[in-house]
């Protein structure tokens, strides 16, 4: 009977660090195969950041095949065809259901996701499956103690999606963190641009979900890019809406001051 170990994520994006672990638990001969199970929406996680699912999928499809073990770690696109949001629970019922009788199955976890386990849904049926937890810096692993193994000498994971995300926002290089394909991947589809973030922000102001908040996000954007007359304006929106606001006000002055000194000359005096 096949070991099939489940590595559930978002992978918004999928990384470096995802993989050095699949590979890891594979070289310890924990499983024959570890499934990247791509959550196209997780119940305990903000979806305002995700990654279109079929993006998230195709950038895992990417690393897995770059990997160590291409045959042995793939991605999983189960979730999609169950209930959103996907419960792990439910997805491991609708495994052991009609793949029980070919494969084994166990769970790949961090040690944020072992600390946090008892909100889950039927959180002690899932403890019923095999359970290895990598750690996580500042995070306990000593919850449920023998009732899970703790992969002490795993790869220690320093590095987040929420990381990445912030630094591809901010312009700056992500090469090194992920697979050239997946970099490559983001870059052409423009995921987690300043610039694809706006039209997200814009589309929910638009729909008239606007709050001093989201006009602050958009604001700070605007201003990352140099648009500052577009920044401007959506910290005077902010302030607006909340006259307290210390971060919008912060942001109008540095902005009036930037647009003073820019086109104060001699026909603008």
């Amino acid at each position: 009977m096949k070991r099939m170990m489940l590595y559930f994520g978002s992978f918004n994006p999928v990384h470096k660090g995802h993989t050095a672990l699949a590979e890891y638990v594979l070289e310890r001969g924990l499983c024959d195969e570890v499934a990247l199970v791509v959550s196209p929406r997780s119940p305990y996680k903000e979806t305002a950041e995700l990654a279109p699912e079929l993006d998230r999928f195709e950038m895992a499809e990417i690393a897995c095949a770059a990997s160590e073990y291409p045959d042995r770690i793939k991605p999983s696109a189960v979730e999609f065809l169950l209930p959103k949001p996907s419960y792990t629970i439910d997805t491991l019922r609708y495994l052991t259901q009609n793949f029980g009788s070919e494969m084994r199955f166990s769970i790949l976890m961090g040690g944020d996701q072992i600390a946090r386990l008892d909100g889950w849904k039927e959180y002690e049926r899932v403890l019923e499956y095999p359970i290895y937890v990598y750690p996580r810096r500042s995070e306990r692993t000593d919850r449920f103690a023998g009732r899970i193994t703790v992969l002490d000498d795993a790869p220690l994971q320093d590095l987040s999606a929420t990381q990445i995300r912030e630094r591809i926002g901010r312009g700056e290089a992500v090469d090194g963190l992920l697979d050239d394909g997946v970099a490559e991947y983001i870059r052409r589809k423009g995921l987690w641009s300043p610039a694809s973030r706006i039209a997200a922000l814009s589309a929910r102001i638009d729909a008239g979900t606007a709050d001093a908040a989201l006009y602050v996000e958009r604001g700070r954007l605007h201003f990352r890019l140099n648009e500052w007359g577009a920044a401007l304006n959506d910290f005077n929106r902010a302030l607006a809406l909340d006259t307290d606001n210390a971060e919008a006000r912060q942001y109008v002055e540095m902005a009036r001051e930037i647009l003073e000194f820019r086109y104060k000359d001699l026909y603008n005096p």
